[in-house]
């Protein structure tokens, strides 16, 4: 029998999900995080969930995981010292950056500049160069290099990096350097920008290699203690871990490329929503994963989910493929004020964390949270994680007074207040991933996720005019279940440059069946074999003199069929829709990859029996909760116990083990065949 475990370490919770996938039957447990040490919270739910199971530690195959360790090193700047190696002339690459200042109108005033990743001090330059066909125009200065390098190792750099211009045509400069880089630092990570973005732009192609230079110690520490205490554990499978654009890839990939894992956390949960989808027949989903300390949204059309060609954390934006998601600071933690200048209240995005957390987590939290105000109007029942866990009520009211008291209004309203504005913030992020984006959220559905998804989403739904509200099964650990059933993924990039009208479609397909075939080979030296492996193109296009470009995914089969025409139809339709206009400039084909993907884990979810619609069975006790300005009547049901089929009119709470679902006044929710819970307006 096999076992796949997938692991999703959050702000607040570490959520796990034991799959059996002969079987198709699961265990879930939420456990608290450990800030300090991520692996012993990990390790403290592994054991709790294999004994729950029943299964040893020995009989998981699989531990699949999403990590936020490479995401932390950025926004924290706990990354390594990197030293950095470029062409003589370009020492000022990474301080001169792109010209572009984030935020409105004379941002630039206030704007403090971010501190680049490789200092100034710490970049040297070495004498040599290719041309843009990848000729050489003037060899290596070995000596040079040498000297730079020795340098470096004298200034205590712990991470070296080497990008060289146009290295992406030719790596050979960058290649030698790398193995003089060897000899004089034996033990540092040693990243060549040819290998880890081979793009033109040799700005965001430093940049992207500096960043994986200077996450690789700090992820390679995680992932090899990790891999030290599950062994000693009894764990002796495959360990794999998330990527930004939803595939997996192994431990030790991610160790050599962690750039790659930079949005690692949150594409659990959009991998976990297109599992649900699949099941539940719903193609259009817009997504909402509220957890303690931030809100993830992201849009999937016809169960593909959006990527992006730029992954963003903090300041820092780089080159590598992502899952398109936004987050904003609105979680179940984030700490509600009224700033004395203003006089009006504010939500987030400051969070009161695991630690200390809510006021009425009863952990030495003295803020009030969005968490206090949904458990002061009742939304949030006082026994939580099926009664293992108890809400301080009274200290929660006490808090959120503090709010009423500044603003001169009474509790409740002071509640529903807090809970309002938080609904707007996600309702924001939600507009920018589909409206800013050319999409009608009036087309897809909502799911809501995370321990606090399924509180807010039959709200939000009414803001955005998504219908059904989704709660998915096992909302609380859904991040953890896109972990477990998410498949291995691989590519590789190249740029191509060149007018459309002077490429040869015969040329094109050969050098990404060459591409494909080096991507192809990377999964199998993962273990898994030719059969299991489909292969995709994605190819980058624009108008000749356009700044940006709009990536197309393509499968080899319409590439032969449809040729360069096909793929400039594509443009022009994805061009329209984005921008609202075409042009009659000529196209330029940018950059090529090549996209390997392992097989799909079918694993079906289990129906539920039938039921009559009556939810009546479910019922755990009556309830007063407030909501459209008056304490109002509701009932509170416990999910495990619901049918297919079962109606539920609101306002009425479903609580389980990681979550609780909320549905609104003037809402109906029906359970569907595998137990998720629709909610539609009445």
């Amino acid at each position: 029998m096999g076992y796949r475990l997938g692991v999703d370490v959050g702000g607040t919770f570490t959520d796990l999900l034991l799959f059996n996938s002969d079987t198709g039957a699961f265990w879930r447990h939420k456990t608290p995080s450990t800030p300090h040490d991520s692996s012993e919270g990990i390790l403290n739910g592994v054991t709790a969930i294999c004994g729950q199971a029943g299964v040893a530690t020995a009989e998981i195959d699989y531990f699949l995981h999403g990590t936020t360790v490479a995401t932390n090193a950025v926004l924290e700047g706990k990354g390594a010292r990197v030293g950095l190696i470029v062409t003589e002339g370009y020492r000022d690459i990474m301080q001169i950056a792109r010209s572009y200042v984030p935020g409105g109108l004379a941002a630039w005033i206030i704007w403090p500049k971010p501190t680049p990743l490789a200092a100034l001090e710490d970049t040297v330059t070495v004498g040599g160069r290719m041309n843009a066909q990848g000729q050489e125009v003037r060899p290596l200065d070995e000596a040079g290099a040498r000297a730079a390098l020795t340098q470096l190792k004298d200034k205590g750099v712990e991470a070296i990096t080497v990008s060289f211009m146009n290295a992406y045509t030719n790596g050979a400069h960058e290649a030698r350097v790398g193995e003089l880089a060897r000899e004089i630092f034996p033990d540092a990570p040693i990243s060549l920008s040819h290998e880890v973005l081979p793009e033109m732009q040799e700005y965001e192609r430093t940049l992207t290699t500096v960043a994986n230079a200077a996450v690789r110690p700090v992820v390679s520490k995680y992932v090899s203690n990790l891999r030290d205490k599950l062994a000693v554990s009894g764990f002796s499978g495959k360990l794999s871990l998330l990527r930004s654009d939803g595939g997996l890839m192994s431990a030790q990939k991610a160790e050599e490329h962690p750039v790659n894992i930079l949005m690692s956390g949150p594409a659990g949960g959009v991998t976990g929503a297109l599992w649900v989808g699949k099941n539940a027949g719903i193609k259009n989903i817009l997504t909402l994963d509220v957890g303690g300390t931030s809100t993830d949204v992201a849009l999937i059309e016809n169960l593909e989910p959006r990527r992006v060609r730029t992954t963003e954390v903090g300041h820092l934006a780089v080159r590598a493929s992502s899952l398109d998601v936004k987050t904003v600071g609105a979680g179940g933690g984030s700490i509600a004020y009224v700033p004395e200048l203003t006089g009006a209240l504010r939500v987030g995005p400051q969070s009161a964390g695991a630690v200390p957390g809510p006021v009425a987590y009863g952990k030495g939290g003295e803020a009030p949270t969005v968490t206090d105000a949904n458990v002061v109007l009742g939304y949030l029942p006082e026994n939580l994680l099926g009664g293992s866990f108890q809400l301080d009520r009274e200290g929660a009211k006490k808090a959120v007074q503090t709010i009423a008291d500044a603003l001169g209004i009474d509790l409740m309203a002071a509640a529903r207040g807090i809970i309002d504005i938080v609904n707007e913030n996600m309702f924001g992020a939600l507009r920018m991933i589909s409206v800013q984006q050319g999409y009608d959220p009036r087309h897809f559905a909502l799911m809501g996720f995370g321990g606090a998804g399924p509180l807010h989403v039959n709200a939000v739904a009414r803001l955005m005019g998504s219908w059904p509200a989704i709660s998915p099964v096992s909302p609380g650990v859904l991040c953890a279940l896109g972990d477990a059933t998410t498949r291995m993924r691989t590519e590789t990039a190249r740029s191509f440059s060149r007018l459309a009208t002077t490429t040869d479609a015969a040329e094109l397909i050969a050098i990404l069946k060459e591409m494909s075939d080096q991507t192809r080979a990377e999964l199998r030296s993962d273990g898994i074999s030719e059969a299991d492996i489909t292969s995709e193109f994605e190819i980058d296009v624009r108008y000749a003199g356009q700044a940006f470009e709009v990536p197309l995914t393509i499968t080899p089969e319409i590439l032969e069929r449809d040729g360069i025409d096909g793929i400039l139809r594509r443009f022009d339709e994805e061009h329209l829709r984005l921008f609202t206009f075409n042009m009659d400039t000529p196209h330029e084909i940018v950059n090529l990859r090549a996209v390997a993907l392992g097989q799909a884990l079918d694993l079906p979810a289990a129906e539920l029996p039938k039921g009559d619609g009556n939810p009546a069975a479910a019922k755990m006790r009556d309830h007063v909760l407030w909501m459209d300005g008056k304490e109002q009547a509701a009932i509170i049901y416990d999910r495990a116990k619901l049918r297919q089929g079962d109606i539920i009119p609101g306002p009425a709470i479903v609580i389980e083990m990681d979550s609780t679902t909320l549905i609104e006044t003037g809402c109906v929710a029906t359970v569907d065949k595998v137990g998720n819970i629709l909610i539609n307006l009445a």
